[in-house]
């Protein structure tokens, strides 16, 4: 019986550990030594685990670039005070993260800061050197 259960567990386990989403470091996937300070309209806000994704309009040197920017998950924002409202599209953000390894627009958020000069720490999975 003990070995039915185990075997059991393992079988289950393995089915799941090809649908779960692999989560990575930050220094895998973001390049702490390119900080970004970003400005832009919000296009979309993806609530989501493990992390949330905000979608911005960039606009440099004529030419618009939508940036994938991700913070913390949906639990982490909100016991951070964020509020699901917060981001509705055509909200004017200043974001500071870090770019991508790969160099597409892609960003981990630090902060954002809202046009009345409102920030919220956006849960950054580089959390130990951006709260010290």
């Amino acid at each position: 019986m003990r070995m039915r259960s185990w075997v059991a567990m393992l079988a289950m386990g393995l089915s799941l550990g090809g649908t779960l989403p692999a989560h990575h470091s930050f220094t895998a996937e973001f390049d702490d030594k390119k900080p970004v300070k970003l400005v832009g309209k919000v296009t979309e806000m993806k609530w989501s685990n493990p992390h949330s994704w905000i979608y911005i309009d960039v606009e440099t040197n004529g030419k618009t670039v939508n940036w994938a920017l991700e913070t913390g998950a949906a639990n982490a924002l909100t016991r951070r005070g964020w509020k699901k409202g917060d981001l509705p599209a055509g909200t004017v953000l200043t974001v500071d993260g870090w770019q991508a390894r790969n160099g597409s627009p892609t960003a981990n958020v630090g902060t954002v800061t809202f046009g009345d000069g409102r920030k919220l720490f956006a849960g950054s999975s580089k959390e130990s050197s951006t709260t010290k």
